[in-house]
């Protein structure tokens, strides 16, 4: 199983990125789906989770300015990311969980919002 985490890069702030989480070895519709960041010195927070059933959810910081979106049949998730800040430079990772049962995590992608 793996989750190949993409789309990460320097961009300044005001702008867009779309991150990209291709997963390999699981059927992505039985897995609920979720993007987190870490920011330096910061705790690992939940940005955005998708459920199998496509009910999203956001953190209170990204609502409006981030999209989390699934495409089953290529067993791919995206993070559409706009308006951006710079308190939004992070590294961000890729989740996927079958609640208790399976949780995996992908490498992480860095995004850095320059002022």
């Amino acid at each position: 199983v793996q989750l190949q985490a993409s789309g990460g890069g320097l961009v300044q702030a005001g702008g867009s990125l779309r991150l990209s989480c291709a997963a390999s070895g699981l059927i992505l519709r039985m897995y609920h789906m979720a993007w987190y960041r870490q920011a330096p010195g910061k705790p690992r927070e939940l940005v955005a989770r998708s459920t199998n059933s496509g009910v999203t959810t956001y953190v209170d910081a990204v609502k409006g300015r981030f999209t989390i979106s699934r495409d089953d049949a290529k067993n791919t998730v995206y993070l559409q990311m706009s308006s951006l800040k710079p308190e939004d430079t992070a590294v961000y990772y890729c989740y996927a969980d079958r609640g208790p049962i399976e949780r995996r995590w992908g490498q992480g992608t860095l995004v850095t919002v320059s002022r």
